[in-house]
């Protein structure tokens, strides 16, 4: 017999199995193609069989979870990742028989929600993710200076331009519209020449608002997101050096200051 650690043993072994992860990335793959799918006119016959592999797919998904729940060292840690969570919360809910009910709403949903399970799988997507989430706060500040110079742009645009195109610059909010069209340049230089028509140096407003916003805002929100991805990449390579018991970076500059303190006492020493 086996016992309960080989077990755990041949379950790690599995999860962490590259053709395992692959096959896990096609059938999530394979569930989003089945909802897209649906969404066209199809006969009774189709619809019946991709009822029966959304199931088998449910099914398929579900044993994917007890893999790895039953091949985490400590079970309760599993619970501690919100992905894993998150990935049995979809299971679950795929599991429970609401399709022809008052909630077949809510199950397609969840089953849209499951290609979001691509990146709890794949760990470089939920790098990206974790970097976006903690690059949050620092944005949230040149967000706010970018709503400004909107707002700004916007007030200033309503009371120059409304008389010219209300359906552009009536009031604020659809001026705020407006200045985001620029920003994309969606056909912006049709609404600057509709301006310059009566005010010839309204390209002065144009431009400044578009350096300000597409060129200087828009790099600065790039900046932090490259830089967060890249402390996230450094965490994640000390990580990996302490499993496999290499030296850290920490550790090489903590032996680097070491030898420069014996050096220093040497010399000392010498004098």
């Amino acid at each position: 017999m086996i016992s309960n650690d080989g077990l755990q043993a041949s379950f790690f072994k599995l999860r962490s199995n590259k053709v395992f992860e692959l096959f896990v990335i096609g059938i999530i793959i394979f569930s989003a193609v089945t909802i897209g799918v649906r969404t066209y006119d199809l006969p009774p016959l189709m619809i019946d069989i991709i009822v029966i592999l959304d199931i088998t797919i449910t099914v398929i998904f579900l044993m994917e979870i007890i893999v790895r729940f039953l091949g985490e060292p400590i079970k309760k840690n599993f619970f501690k990742s919100a992905w894993n969570i998150f990935d049995t919360s979809i299971v679950i809910v795929s599991l429970i028989p609401i399709e022809d009910s008052e909630l077949a709403l809510v199950g397609r949903l969840v089953r849209i929600f499951r290609v979001l399970r691509m990146v709890s799988i794949i760990p470089e997507l939920r790098m990206l993710l974790n970097s976006l989430l903690k690059a949050l706060p620092q944005l949230g500040y040149i967000m706010l200076m970018m709503f400004i110079i909107f707002y700004i742009y916007a007030a200033v645009g309503s009371i120059f331009f409304s008389e010219i195109n209300p359906e552009l610059w009536g009031d604020i909010a659809i001026s705020l519209l407006t200045l985001f069209r620029v920003m994309t340049f969606e056909d912006w230089t049709d609404v600057m020449y509709e301006t310059q028509a009566v005010y010839g140096l309204s390209w002065v407003y144009y431009l400044t608002f578009i350096f300000f916003t597409a060129f200087a805002f828009l790099n600065m929100i790039i900046g932090v997101v490259v830089n967060v991805l890249e402390e996230e990449h450094e965490r994640e390579r000390q990580k990996h050096a302490e499993e496999m018991g290499e030296p850290t970076l920490m550790d090489i500059e903590r032996q680097i200051a070491e030898l420069r303190t014996l050096i220093v006492e040497k010399a000392e020493e010498k004098h």
